[in-house]
């Protein structure tokens, strides 16, 4: 990763956030020239941002100090979640292998109430039974107006990535009470929770991703590997499934699109989420995105003004 574009509160930056940029090596700097505009500010120029941002020489600008990252997209419009785009993950979820692979299932998240940043904590519910699950995801930041796209048009539409946690409570998507059996799942439930979508540290222009599918991902649970896989696993590449995407609704700048979940969620194990517990997903060249867990019988949600 040569850097990311985040979104940083101190640092100079007075009570509010701003803009800045993260290198590799975790350090923030200012980018003084998009003062009081927000990354969403830029997405939703994006061509213009890109074609200066392309140029912007790193070693000279000024350091932002001390800072505090939030979510890189405060707030996107939408998040648009694949599911089941992973053949192993499908496997593991005694699942057989589809031949031919069939069209992306989508399902939405709350973006105001769900997205919370770099260690901002996963709430748990305060109910019994709960079984929150990790997953960890690719997610694709869209920087132009897209709609009904062929998928060799998808690039010119990709402002960046970023790294997901799609968040899940399993004992949530299916109902008991449902009004009718064939409504009995219910993925609102199980995928919209407060504080269910962890997103950043930032967003790495499409420039510096060769080829997004060729990526490591990794997650961990208090250090222990749970997922360590490849984008190459999916069933639909990331640019089939924003076009899908794009083939359903209109997709808006900032908007974005996780493409789902490799092998390695912890359902099949009847391992889940507990308080204390630090949830920290790797993808090549997006960083790292590191979220502790806490219980919600205890602890509110972080409410980002």
């Amino acid at each position: 990763m040569t850097w990311s574009l985040v979104t940083y509160r101190g640092g100079g930056s007075g009570d509010g956030t701003a803009v800045g940029l993260r290198e590799a090596d975790g350090t923030v700097r200012a980018l003084p020239h998009y003062a009081g505009r927000t990354l969403l500010d830029l997405l939703e120029d994006w061509p213009a941002a890109a074609k200066e941002l392309r140029t912007i020489e790193v070693s000279r600008l000024p350091l932002a100090g001390q800072v505090r990252l939030d979510a890189p997209i405060r707030f996107p419009r939408k998040v648009v979640c694949a599911g089941a785009n992973y053949f192993a993950h499908l496997a593991e979820m005694k699942v057989d292998r589809p031949d031919p692979v069939g069209a992306p299932y989508f399902f939405l998240k709350p973006p105001s109430t769900a997205v919370i940043g770099p260690d901002d904590p996963i709430v748990l519910p305060d109910r019994p039974g709960r079984r929150i699950d990790w997953e960890a995801e690719l997610g694709v930041v869209i920087g132009r107006q897209a709609r009904d796209l062929d998928e060799a048009d998808v690039a010119d539409h990709i402002a960046g990535y970023t790294i997901v946690n799609d968040v899940s409570a399993r004992d949530r998507l299916s109902r008991p009470d449902a009004v009718a059996p064939p409504f009995g799942f219910d993925w609102t439930s199980a995928k919209g929770e407060d504080t269910f979508c962890p997103t950043g540290p930032g967003v790495t222009p499409a420039w510096f991703v060769d080829d997004p599918q060729d990526l490591r991902i990794r997650l961990t649970v208090n250090g222990i590997v749970k997922q360590d896989s490849s984008t190459d696993d999916m069933m639909n590449s990331a640019f089939a499934v924003v076009a899908a995407a794009s083939r359903i609704m209109t997709l808006e700048p900032g908007d974005i699109v996780a493409t789902g979940s490799p092998a390695g969620v912890g359902a099949p194990r009847g391992e889940f989420l507990q308080p204390g517990d630090e949830v920290v997903i790797e993808i090549d060249g997006l960083g790292t995105l590191r979220n502790p867990v806490a219980d919600g019988a205890v602890e509110s949600p972080r409410r980002i003004a």
